[in-house]
């Protein structure tokens, strides 16, 4: 029910009595039901101080009480000059006649003076605030997909409720997308609202144009090969006769179809192993995929499997024992993927929408193809840049510790320098005194050597070059990029 289907006649008696300042609180439950009723439409305020209730008529509770509809609704909305053509009905009396506002004033002997034309419902603050609240919506919808508010109470339900309605009746949603909203199962039961790609799955089961008629077979004669695979096989579609001719029916109608596409019908592979539970037929017990029957449709290389089978198999009630379920199994977006007979159609009806939805699942696997083909190729130019940004990188941190090792051995030769220069003038103080001069002085020798070849400015330091590094050795610098190609990133790879 929408917020713009009209009122009942107890739903308007009460409306009116509230604007006449009359309390709901002394009426009984079912009035009550209807207060609240008025509410959710937006037509009253409703709040409970003190243990009374208090009510109030909104605007658009007055604009449906002097228009007759609400103002939301999307063909009447707010027609120009209707509001000096149509009076406002305040009161009825009990022989049914209706009495505007302006016969009570006369009968009172008030003066009547024109009344000002009214704002158009579109320009007053409600509809003004509520459309840019839906447009922010869209806008961070288009941007960010998915908008999360955490652990949202009644009024904040309601309140994004009437937002996405207004986008949703105005249509703000970008061309080929929609806008769905549900509550997540986490502690605080978060309200999630997203926008979802492709129309919703009950919109193609009214047009005929967006469901095209599939034929199918009275008889089944010159079956196609697979069609006479399931046909043949005794370990397929145990069930009754009547629900098993239907079934290959429908799998001939479905196949014949889409080989007139264009498309490839072929046999699927029985599963080695059927670890599902048993299904009991005719006094044995077979795995449950003996009861269904399946085929594969090739479109433009995607691979897809139409699985038909008995949807309650084990019922006691005739009907549902009777009623045959189509599944193609889950998609990544969040449209239908099982149909089953229903009071308002059976599967003969909705063959051209679960071909329509084999070829929606085609395009997007295509498209989902280029943009990981897209997406890897940009990963591998990021992975270069960041390769070569690694070995720079590395290449500086290495000429640093070159440096510093440089810089060490310098104040290291230093110090032994000063250290030769202080054996020498010992060794000249002592100069024939000590048998041992000879011994010191080739130590001072090889001690002065030794220092010239440690010292790094003996000759001119040159810039290091033919630096060789190892994959590992680029890791710490790659911020989360493996050093062993783009595909094989750590989980922080997309973080950079």
């Amino acid at each position: 029910m929408h917020r713009w289907t009209a009122l009942n006649d107890r739903q308007l008696t009460l409306l009116r009595n509230i604007a006449d300042g009359k309390d709901p609180s002394a009426q009984d439950p079912g009035m009550r039901r209807s207060t609240y009723a008025l509410r959710d439409r937006g037509l009253v305020t409703v709040s409970r101080q003190g243990g009374g209730w208090q009510t109030q008529v909104t605007e658009a509770g007055q604009f449906y009480l002097e228009r007759g509809h609400h103002p939301e609704h999307p063909t009447l909305g707010d027609a120009p000059g209707e509001a000096a053509r149509t009076s406002a009905t305040v009161a009825t009396g009990r022989g049914g006649v209706s009495e505007t506002a302006t016969t009570q004033r006369r009968r009172k002997g008030e003066t009547t003076t024109q009344k000002k034309p009214p704002t158009p419902y579109s320009e007053r603050p409600i509809p003004v605030a509520r459309r840019a609240q839906a447009t922010r919506l869209v806008e961070r919808l288009v941007a960010e997909r998915h908008v999360v508010i955490s652990e949202p109470d009644e009024a904040e339900i309601i309140e994004w409720r009437r937002v996405v309605d207004f986008a949703k009746r105005h249509g703000l949603a970008p061309p080929g997308k929609r806008i769905e909203k549900q509550r997540l199962w986490n502690a605080g039961r978060d309200l999630q609202i997203s926008l979802v790609d492709g129309p919703h799955a009950n919109l193609g089961r009214r047009s005929s144009v967006d469901n095209p008629r599939v034929p199918v077979p009275a008889q089944l004669r010159s079956p196609h090969r697979v069609v006479a695979g399931l046909r043949d096989g005794e370990r397929r579609l145990l069930m009754p006769p009547s629900l098993r001719r239907r079934a290959l029916l429908l799998l001939q109608g479905l196949a014949a179809e889409a080989e007139r596409r264009g498309y490839k019908v072929r046999e699927h592979p029985a599963p080695e192993r059927d670890n599902r539970s048993a299904h009991y037929y005719n006094g044995r017990y077979f795995p449950a995929s003996c009861r269904e029957g399946v085929l594969d449709i090739v479109i433009d290389g995607l691979t897809c499997s139409v699985t038909i089978k008995q949807e309650f198999p084990q019922s006691a009630d005739p009907d549902r024992s009777q009623q045959l379920a189509l599944d193609i199994g889950y998609s990544r977006s969040h449209r239908q993927h099982h149909w089953g007979d229903r009071k308002r159609s059976k599967l003969e009806d909705v063959l051209g929408i679960v071909l329509r939805e084999l070829e929606t699942r085609a395009v997007e696997a295509r498209q989902r193809e280029l943009d990981e083909k897209r997406a890897k190729e940009e990963r591998r130019v990021r992975w270069e840049a960041a390769m070569v940004a690694a070995k720079e990188t590395a290449a500086q941190a290495r000429f640093g510790t070159i440096l510093r090792e440089q810089a060490k051995q310098w104040q290291e030769a230093q110090a032994l320098r000063q250290y030769c220069d202080a054996l020498e003038r010992r060794l000249d103080v002592s100069a024939g005194a000590d048998a041992g001069d000879e011994s010191a002085r080739a130590w001072l020798r090889w001690a002065r050597e030794y220092t010239e070849a440690l010292d790094p400015l003996t000759e001119l330091p040159t810039m290091p070059s033919g630096l060789v590094f190892e994959a590992e050795d680029l890791r710490p610098y790659l911020n989360g990029w493996s050093p062993y190609g783009p595909e094989a990133h750590t989980s922080t790879w997309n973080s950079s």
